[in-house]
């Protein structure tokens, strides 16, 4: 069935497949030496001095290819970029032959010279080459032209967004600036690690299954473990394990992670993320935001070579300092209210008037939260550090020394989004349970995101935790950032997406007790009618049209039955 329904293309190269392995070749090879890369060579090339790269292996996948009797050009492509190829027949004999059986998509090895073309482009005249890997299904690649203005136009290009998560092979393929900001992203978790290790922080891991989740205000996932026949979490933040490693005399804690939270999913939010979480004992907030400040700008330096970015038309300058505001002080400016120490039904009345959504059994801190995102957020383009948070908001946050009713705590935001979260970190063994017993009696209320209580973290710092800075960065959002994007589906390699149904496939013998015959069956699945529900659905004017003319592109040696036989069988 599988070769019922496959296109003519994919049958052709099925049976160039079959054709190159006739001849004794290994259309699968197990390796290759490569001397240089595309790029290597492009920038190394020297007009003055071509002998020096006379003798070059490399490799890559066809990306374009030109036929031309006795000289054949093709561009090849690998992680560097593209080169051309220029295989001369007299040269080539043996292997001549076999280019009429690649295409675009195939793996090939080169060995040869380097020479500038009389157009003008650096290429490899082949004196050897090999197939890598054959590719039996095409790709989508684009086709380009230039109009009489000198634009290039490109047709048919990889561009559904659908698509190109779920088949992100392929999308780096056809997609070249999709590679470049991955590569980004690598190089902006390099930064950063070589920031922290320089000042010598360690880098740790800690348990991503946990008996008991916490650290942050969220929904995880749940799993089970058989050998123990316990119920796990997935870690939805890495803070208590990284505080018990204080506790345990380490001065300068990080990890980068992965994290998990059962939640909604918008443009800069997916249920498994990165972020970074680092503890150093002996600091405070104000220490941590001179050092989140320094450490974003720098990366930005370093993997922009400026601390100026854009993202959706909007300019921002990562420029040390940044803006400093305090919570409270934002709603005022904002929505004209001073909502420091309201009560649940006075926060309600306003959300109400500002039409903001909030859920009907809400608690004080979640109002806040909404109102907060709702109308300020929104606001916070420039890189800002909102400051200084109500209590009940950061129950791991150590109470402010001046300001009663708040914590030293600190969000940075940018683009209107979340970037870093902060805090003085909550070392009173007495107060830190206080506060988690209240999250106990939240959750008992009906807030399914409040903190669960961890009696063996609360142990840790009855053991003794030194006053300590913490700072968790979302990575993906940091790396939108630098990298222009404005979904954080563009800035991971393998996005979660809703599963794709498969489409559904009647049995052969379904469709042959309609009364087709039987040697019609391949006939219709390459036509496009799957199911016997699709077939009968269809008009029988149109099925006998669509046999008939894949009978003629085939050749094929049989006759169709007549027109009023498939108007009975798909009555």
């Amino acid at each position: 069935m599988a070769d019922a329904i496959r296109n003519d293309q994919e049958k052709r190269r099925f049976e160039e497949l079959d054709a190159i392995r006739a001849q004794g070749i290994d259309p699968y090879p197990h390796s290759y030496d490569k001397s240089h890369s595309a790029n290597e060579i492009l920038t190394g090339f020297n007009d003055d001095n071509p002998e020096a790269l006379e003798s070059v292996a490399v490799a890559g996948r066809i990306m374009s290819l030109r036929k031309m009797g006795k000289a054949t050009f093709m561009h090849i492509m690998d992680q560097s970029g593209r080169i051309q190829i220029y295989f001369k027949k007299d040269d080539i004999p043996e292997f001549y032959p076999v280019l009429k059986m690649l295409d675009i998509g195939d793996f090939i090895g080169i060995k040869g010279f380097t020479f500038r073309t009389k157009m003008g482009e650096i290429s490899i005249h082949a004196e050897k080459a090999v197939i890598l890997s054959k590719s039996v299904k095409p790709l989508p690649i684009a086709k380009e032209e230039t109009d009489k203005d000198g634009n290039t136009i490109i047709h048919d290009a990889f561009a559904d967004k659908e698509l190109r998560y779920r088949k992100r092979y392929i999308d780096l393929i056809t997609n070249p600036n999709v590679r470049d900001t991955f590569v980004k992203r690598s190089k902006i978790i390099t930064e950063m690690r070589r920031y922290f290790d320089d000042n010598g922080w360690l880098e740790v891991e800690t348990p991503i299954l946990q008996p008991i989740y916490g650290g942050a205000a969220a929904r995880p996932f749940v799993t089970h473990h058989n050998s123990l026949n316990i119920e796990l979490f997935m870690r939805i933040a890495d803070e208590l394990y990284l505080k018990r490693l204080i506790v345990g005399g380490f001065e300068g804690v990080y990890e980068i992670s992965k994290n998990f939270r059962n939640e909604g999913m918008d443009r800069t939010h997916n249920p498994e993320f990165t972020s970074m979480e680092i503890y150093v004992a002996y600091k405070d907030y104000d220490w941590m935001m001179e050092m989140t400040e320094t450490v974003i700008s720098k990366i930005a330096q370093k993997v922009n070579g400026s601390t100026d970015t854009e993202v959706a038309g909007n300019n921002f300058r990562l420029q040390t300092p940044f803006r400093r505001a305090k919570m409270f002080d934002l709603f005022k400016e904002y929505i004209g209210k001073d909502l420091f120490g309201l009560g649940r039904n006075e926060l309600m009345a306003i959300a109400k008037e500002l039409e903001v959504e909030v859920a009907d059994n809400a608690l004080t801190t979640k109002i806040l939260d909404e109102i907060f995102g709702a109308e300020v957020e929104p606001n916070l383009i420039q890189p800002t550090f909102v400051i200084d948070y109500p209590i009940e908001m950061s129950p791991l946050a150590k109470k402010h020394r001046r300001d009663a009713g708040l914590v030293e705590r600190f969000e940075l935001f940018v683009n209107g989004a979340e970037l870093a979260n902060s805090f003085t970190e909550l070392n009173d063994p007495v107060d830190q349970r206080e506060r988690l017993e209240a999250q106990s009696r939240d959750r008992a209320a009906g807030d399914d995101e409040a903190m669960v209580l961890d009696e063996d973290f609360l142990n840790a710092l009855e053991i003794g935790m030194p006053p300590t800075a913490g700072l968790g960065i979302g990575i993906d959002r940091l790396v939108m950032l630098l990298t222009g994007e404005t979904s954080i589906r563009d800035v991971l390699f393998f996005p979660q997406m809703r599963p794709v149904k498969a489409d559904p496939v009647s049995k052969d013998e379904d469709i042959i007790a309609l009364g087709l015959p039987a040697e019609l069956v391949q006939l219709i699945r390459q036509a496009g009618f799957q199911t016997v529900e699709a077939l009968k659905a269809a008009n029988p004017n149109k099925v006998f049209n669509s046999l008939g003319g894949l009978r003629k592109k085939n050749k094929l040696d049989m006759k169709l039955p007549k027109i009023d036989d498939f108007k009975s069988w798909l009555k």
